[in-house]
Parts: structure tokens; sequence; C-alpha cells
């Protein structure tokens, strides 16, 4: 494929940075900069006006409400944001669940659901993990027992970010135990304030609360919102999987992190000189670089290959190994340049309004939380570990 950027490419990317310049709230941007906690009212709005200008979905058919973006358009729109320090859009309803529904949901599912991810009527969260079953998802013990025009289900999630936020969650449940363990699982819809649901919130290590445990207990889901065939459900969880693992490697938010990370490495000093004249530092900035540019030209080949209509396989789990490494390698290096500051741990400093003293340069506050935030990049969503398996299968024929 060609990788220039055209004429008409460069036309739209000055489109989109100054729509960015016009809507983007500097309120919003300046607290992803700072690498504050965004709250819930924060992510809806932003959500609202990529919605309004009608670039929410860029991905989505357009008859579905998508742009009919070319490879590049969509890349270089994902780029922008990200340099503009925008929020990140929330992507379990709009990036993995409406993908499943467009390709393998029903004519009423896709009318009735996919307008309501739109204009932000429902918040989706992800209920695929267990504590049995986190990268061997396959051995999930949810239950769904169908009686008459409902499921039955009992079980537990855990691990389901932002759920205490979310109105609806996309379950995997097992609705036979005959065969293998793959077979059997079905894809449900299910409403948050059915009876029986219990949400409990879980504190990490930064004392924020990002993740949750959800409890179903004899709860009925409307046999409507299965999703294609009971027992297929595995097929589409690797089909949805693929697009978690490719946003989770987000090619963008890593750019736009390299970026900062110039930045702070011209400015802070070590020994009389700036850090990107330190040899040791400036070598490990010259490696993610290269490897960074390397990542972005996997990613325009994934959405070439999408924007086809083949979903990602390998490719996905290729950009999930090598985005989440190079994020973690980001803020590895941007707390060993935050020095001592690094140190502090003042959980206040993340919250909007802050105005206790600093703790060092205004990168230096969230530098540990990210540092040990993002360890978890390469867990979840499947861990390299399992993604190196799936690349040996798929390419390598081992």
């Amino acid at each position: 494929m060609d990788l220039s950027f055209t004429q008409e490419d460069e036309a739209f990317r000055a489109e989109v940075r100054a729509f960015l310049q016009d809507k983007l709230p500097a309120r919003l941007s300046d607290k992803v900069r700072k690498g504050q906690r965004l709250t819930k009212a924060d992510m809806e709005e932003w959500h609202a006006i990529l919605n309004a200008r009608g670039w929410l979905a860029n991905h989505w058919p357009v008859e579905w409400g998508g742009t009919g973006w070319s490879v590049m358009q969509r890349f270089i729109f994902e780029t922008e944001v990200a340099l503009a320090h925008a929020p990140r859009i929330v992507p379990f309803g709009l990036s993995m669940l409406a993908p499943v529904l467009i390709k393998y949901g029903s004519e009423a599912q896709k009318k009735h659901w996919l307008p309501r991810i739109l204009d932000g009527t429902d918040w989706w969260c992800q209920g695929y993990s267990e504590p049995g079953a986190g990268s061997d998802l396959a051995a999930l013990k949810t239950s769904a027992v169908r009686e008459g025009d409902h499921y039955v289900v009992n079980g537990q999630k855990t691990w389901t970010t932002l759920g205490q936020y979310a109105d609806m969650i996309f379950c995997l449940v097992r609705t036979d135990n005959k065969g293998k363990k793959q077979e059997g699982i079905s894809f449900l819809l299910i409403d948050m304030k059915t009876p029986g649901i219990e949400v409990r919130p879980i504190k990490l290590l930064d004392g924020d609360y990002e993740v949750n445990e959800v409890f179903f207990t004899d709860v009925r889901v409307p046999v409507e919102n299965l999703v294609g065939e009971e027992n297929k459900g595995w097929t589409y969880a690797k089909y949805l999987l693929t697009y978690e693992r490719t946003n989770i490697a987000g090619v963008g938010a890593s750019m736009a992190a390299f970026e900062r990370l110039k930045q702070v490495a011209a400015t802070q000093r070590r020994n009389g000189r700036p850090l990107a004249q330190d040899p040791q530092f400036a070598a490990r900035l010259a490696r993610l670089e290269i490897d960074l540019e390397n990542m972005k030209t996997t990613n325009l080949r994934v959405l070439a290959a999408a924007g086809a209509g083949h979903a990602p396989t390998a490719e996905s789990s290729m950009l999930k190994i090598r985005g989440t490494e190079i994020r973690q390698q980001i803020s590895d290096l941007m707390r060993r340049a935050a020095g001592v500051h690094a140190q502090p741990f003042v959980t206040e400093a993340l919250e909007e309004g802050f105005n206790g003293p600093a703790v060092g340069p205004d990168f230096a506050a969230p530098a540990a939380s990210h540092y040990f935030n993002y360890r978890k990049l390469s867990i979840f969503g499947g861990s390299n570990e399992v993604q190196r398996e799936i690349i040996s299968k798929a390419i390598l024929e081992l």
C-alpha cells in the first residue's frame, strides 16, 4: 500500500486540526496532558462533541453512521486527536460491541443499539474475564440457562473496566457444558439495572477505581438480547478481541506520549546537560522512535485490511504486543526523567483543581502512577504470551 500523504490527506489533516482547535475544550486537553483523572462527565462531553460533528464512529459503515473515510484519513484523525491531548473515547460500545453487532447482530439489534451507542444513551462495559478465566477466557463459568423467553444468568465477572458507570454490559456466558471449552459459549447483552446484578469497585494502587467485580444472581435476560446463534459466542468473542487488541495498541496515544517524552528530555537536565544529550537516555529514545515508526506502518496495514473487509488476526496480536511494550517503555523513561520527583505520590494531584504544593515538574505527578498502571497493558486483552502463541500458530504454523 502507498504510505505517503496526498494533498487531499494534508487538507484533511488541516480540517481536523481546525476542528480540534475550535471544539476540543481546553480544560479537557489540559487534564489529559497533565495526566489527571477524567470523570464520567468529561468522557461523555468529548463523546458528544465528536458525535455532533459526525466523526465519532469513523470506522463504522456509512449506513450506520460511519464517515466513509479512507485508511489514511482514519490514521490522520487518530494521530491528530491524540497529539491534541483529547480524551480517548471509551471503546466498549463504539469500537468493540458495535463491530460485532454490525457483522453478527440481527437487523432489530442494529437498529436499536447502534444509535444508542452513538448518542451516548447507553454506557457499555465488557463482561469477559472471570476470576478463573482471564487469558484462558474459554474457561469461563458464568452460566445462562434458558427458561422460556429468558436466560437466567449466574456467575461473576472481574476486571470490568469502568463498570461502575455502565448501564449495559455485553457478556460471554456458558449455555452448554458439552464438548470443548470453546464450545457452548454465547454472547448476551445485559441491562445492568436488572435485579440480581451487583457491582463492586476495586480500589487500585493509585487510589482510583478503574475496574470492578460484577456478580450475577438469577439475572433474567430476554432471549432477544442473544447476539447471533446460541453456543457460537466464541466466534464473536474472537472477532471482538481483534478490535480490542488493535485498540489497546494505541498508536496515536503512543505518538503523543512519545512527543511529550521528547519535550521533557529536551528540558530536564542531569549532570548539567539536557537528558536528550545523555548517551544512555538518548539511545533508548532512538530505539523507541524506531519501534514506534515500525508500529505505525503495521497499524496502517491493519487499517487497510479492515477497510477492505478483512478482520485482523495475527496482525492485531502483533500490534497488541508492540503497542503495549512501547507504551510501557515510554512510561518507564518518563519516570526516569522525573528522577526523585517520581517517588512522592500525592493522589490528589491527579484531580482537577488541585492547589497543593507541586512535587516537581508538571509531568512528575502522574509519572509513577502511569508507570505502575501501564504494567497491566501487556496482560489484559489476552496476555502478550498468549499473543505470541497466536502469532506462532497463525503465521509460523507451529
